[in-house]
């Protein structure tokens, strides 16, 4: 078993930053990918960002390119996205997701059926 902890949501206006931490605990040993997704009210959930186990690899949903930065800690065993430029269109609760397979590469990232352990999200409130 994995638990994940999200911090980092508010309320912010339009051109700011915010930064969410996920924290994990447990089987933190058999973690490899972590990504993030979000999901707006009556929306599908969408990926946001994935990062490959050593940090090498991450990839992007097209709509943050640019603007959201993912990265980790495997000594602390935590997640984080930065986010700058933020737009009202970002509004959603945000989750983090950890893969314990060892075939995580950009195919599987933006696939939520890929990760086996979810967070309970933070909400992030972009205001125009």
């Amino acid at each position: 078993q994995v638990q994940l902890v999200e911090s980092g949501g508010g309320l912010v206006q339009a051109g700011g930053s915010l930064r969410l931490s996920c924290a994990a605990s447990g089987r933190t040993s058999s973690i490899y990918g972590m990504g993030w997704f979000r999901q707006a009210p009556g929306k599908e959930r969408e990926f946001v960002a994935g990062i490959s186990r050593s940090a090498s690899f991450t990839y992007y949903g097209d709509s943050v390119k640019g603007r959201f930065t993912i990265s980790r800690d495997n000594a602390k065993n935590t997640v984080t996205l930065q986010m700058n430029s933020l737009k009202p269109e970002d509004t959603a609760v945000y989750y983090c997701a950890v893969d314990l397979s060892r075939v995580y590469s950009g195919l599987y990232a933006a696939n939520p059926s890929t990760y086996d352990y979810w967070g309970q999200g933070t909400q992030v409130t972009v205001s125009s």
